[in-house]
């Protein structure tokens, strides 16, 4: 295998994804870059899944990169994405070794691998200003007059939307420059875990992360001055765990809710993937069943 071809590590939440690339990595000399939108934050840990003991493999640090690059509640965007992908990425080659995207972020992974062009688009503090008045309803009309909502994550809350209305508002008016990405030759190997294993591990890892400490994870970043909203926007476990912790949601009823949504949401990264081989990728797919190193030989198989 050419140390330069990038290899793709996907899968749905509670697939093992994090394990399984750190010891291909350990294998093949590599380094993992991740595609989650959430674990760029810092002191985002038990809600995002980091498990940073995982990039330990026979007492060895794998190297890992774009986790804890952000500080919560700041806005980072899919431009960010593949511009800090692409610095990583050269860097991994420069040194000789194997770069590994892993993650369950279908629009991450697509955006590097295809090469999106897409526009920087600044912030419009005078739009933002304006919008900040109107309800969620309003917002979503305003945005359904630039273009139809096909993702309903745009009006998911009024700062999603607002966003999105500015992004637009800014394609509308001018030929924005934007940046070209070239696209990423990529070998990919997904997780495949059945629906009702899938359900199980995830029921099973969101009681463990509540009892690890997972409220208080972010009850002490709404302390530190992140606002409630700003939570909200990240989705699952800190719009739910936030709408507890500020008195919206009973224990009972975020358990209950989170636990939905977060089914829902592996339901649709699944979408995700499938949709993108019907646009043309090929993904080898692997049982996550399968002890590891019958699941390491299968990749071996894949990738040489």
């Amino acid at each position: 295998m050419d140390k330069n071809t990038l290899i793709t590590v996907l899968g749905p939440t509670a697939s093992g994804k994090t394990a399984f690339a750190a010891r291909l990595a350990y294998a093949i000399d590599g380094e993992i870059i991740s595609a989650d939108s959430r674990q760029i934050y810092r002191r985002m840990d038990i809600g995002t899944g980091k498990d940073l003991s995982e990039y330990t493999v026979n007492d060895q640090s794998i190297p890992y990169h774009l986790i804890d690059i952000r500080a919560p509640g700041e806005k980072y965007t899919l431009f960010d994405y593949q511009h800090d992908f692409h610095n990583a990425y050269n860097d991994i080659l420069s040194r000789n070794k194997t770069p590994i995207l892993c993650g369950g972020t279908g629009l991450y992974i697509e955006s590097v691998l295809k090469g999106y062009h897409l526009p920087d688009v600044p912030a419009n503090p005078a739009l933002r200003s304006a919008l900040e008045e109107k309800s969620l309803e309003e917002l979503t009309i305003i945005l359904q007059n630039y273009r139809p909502l096909h993702n309903t994550t745009d009006t998911d809350n009024k700062k999603r939307a607002i966003r999105a209305i500015e992004i637009e508002e800014y394609k509308s008016k001018q030929e924005s420059v934007a940046t070209s990405f070239p696209p990423v030759e990529s070998i990919l190997l997904g997780l495949d875990i059945g629906r009702e294993l899938r359900r199980k591990k995830i029921t099973a890892r969101l009681h463990a992360r509540l009892q690890e400490g997972m409220i208080e994870e972010i009850r002490n970043i709404l302390n530190s001055g992140v606002s409630p909203e700003d939570l909200i926007y990240y989705g699952l476990e800190y719009k739910f765990v936030t709408l507890h912790v500020t008195g919206k949601l009973s224990y009972e009823e975020m358990s209950r809710q989170l636990e939905i949504a977060i089914h829902q949401f592996a339901k649709r990264q699944m979408t995700w993937f499938r949709g993108m081989e019907r646009r043309g990728f090929a993904i080898h797919w692997i049982d996550t069943t399968l002890p590891m190193e019958q699941k390491l030989q299968l990749a071996h198989s894949f990738i040489e």
